[in-house]
Parts: C-alpha cells; sequence; structure tokens
C-alpha cells in the first residue's frame, strides 16, 4: 500500500501534462497518460524499486498487477520496469502469471516489454539445464495473438542460447498470419538471431521465401549484406 502510494507521488510529480496527449496521440489513443518520459519515469521510481529487493516474485506479481490497474499507462511501465529489474526473483512458475498479466490493456509496448522479461526468466532456466521455452509452446498455439507475438519474440538477445530449430519452427507455425503484429515479430525475432547466425538465417529466409510475408523477409534480412 505505501509503496503504490509512492510510487504515484513520484510519478505524478515528475508528470509534465504537456507530454500527455502527444504521448496518447503515439499510442493510437489507447491509453491516457501523466505525461511522463521513459527516462523521468525510470528515474522517478529508481529508489522505490530498488527497494524491492528480495521480496519475491509472488510479491513483485502482486505489485504488477495492482500498477497495472491504474489508467494512466506509465504505471504499467512501471510495473515492467520492476520486473525486469528483479527478474532474478522470477522463475518458469510464475510464467503463468506473467503471461495473464500481458493480456490486460495490451499492446505492443507492454506486450513486448513482457516478452523480454519471460526471455530472460526462461533464459537463465535454460542455463540452469531446465526447460528453456517453458510455457512457450501453449503461447505459440494461442488464440490471443499477443501471446503468440510473445512466443515468437521471447529469444530475443539469446545469440548463442537461441534453440533455432524452435525459432524456425515457430516462423513456420505463424508465418501464413496476416496480422502485422505477428508478421513483424518473425521478421524481428529471425533479423536478432542473424546478429549471431547470419549464413544460418539467410538461408532458412531464401528457402522458406515463398512461406514467409514481404514484411517479415524484409525485416529477416534487413542487417544482411547485399
Amino acid at each position: 500500500m505505501r509503496l503504490h502510494a509512492e510510487l504515484k507521488a513520484a510519478l505524478q510529480a515528475a508528470a509534465d501534462p504537456a507530454r500527455a496527449m502527444p504521448m496518447q496521440a503515439y499510442m493510437r489513443d489507447q491509453f491516457v497518460f501523466l505525461g511522463v518520459a521513459a527516462p523521468q519515469r525510470r528515474l522517478a521510481a529508481k529508489a522505490l524499486l530498488a527497494g524491492l529487493k528480495g521480496a519475491g516474485g509472488d510479491v513483485l506479481l502482486e505489485h504488477a498487477q495492482r500498477l497495472w490497474q491504474e489508467p494512466e499507462r506509465e504505471y504499467q511501465h512501471v510495473a515492467l520496469d520492476m520486473l525486469a529489474l528483479h527478474r532474478r526473483q522470477l522463475t518458469p512458475a510464475h510464467l503463468p502469471a506473467l503471461l495473464a498479466l500481458a493480456r490486460q490493456r495490451a499492446w505492443w509496448d507492454s506486450v513486448d516489454g513482457m516478452a523480454g522479461i519471460v526471455g530472460d526468466v526462461l533464459q537463465a532456466e535454460h542455463k540452469r539445464g531446465g526447460d528453456g521455452h517453458a510455457h512457450m509452446d501453449a503461447a505459440l498455439r494461442h488464440d490471443d495473438f499477443w501471446l503468440r507475438r510473445i512466443a515468437m519474440l521471447h529469444q530475443l538477445g539469446w545469440r548463442a542460447d537461441t534453440d533455432a530449430a524452435w525459432l524456425y519452427d515457430a516462423t513456420l507455425a505463424l508465418a501464413h498470419e496476416d496480422e502485422f503484429f505477428i508478421r513483424k515479430a518473425i521478421g524481428w525475432a529471425l533479423r536478432d538471431y542473424a546478429r549471431h547466425a547470419p549464413e544460418a538465417v539467410l538461408a532458412f529466409a531464401s528457402a522458406h521465401r515463398q512461406h514467409l510475408s514481404a514484411l517479415s523477409y524484409r525485416e529477416a534480412l534487413k542487417h544482411q549484406p547485399g
């Protein structure tokens, strides 16, 4: 209760009403904003979020759920900042709650932020020898395309830890979809892995060009030479 009140006071003190309408317009009027840019938001909440060290994943999720109910979008971003900062306190057991949270007030900003957190949790599990894709197979088949996007993006930044076979299978499983956010995610995921294995991604994209949308193909090879 006290933390929540202190976070609200900190963000409201940092709010710039002149920024609120442009921020809302950028997000296609999906949400209202206080008018706190990302650097100011992180600075305002930094000390308060740092105090949650050792709180445990369940407590973090309780705080996140409460912040998610606030109407202004900055509170969801603070929740994501908090979860990312204390990601080592999260385990695969928390993934259902994280994915359920991602479906609430979903848009690309919160979904992509959650994809990074989910990916960090699963990469850590992979390094421990566990299931590096726990819950992602189900998410890839979920009716909610935002969860399918999270599944597609969860290996971003994994580099040598990337399961290329899983990535390619996921790409082909979703390649038929018309949804822009899925097509973009496919291209993004392949492009990210291409930083580690450019020749492999080029070979895959070329072999399956007829299955990939023009957007996915273009994004996948965006930084390839030639």
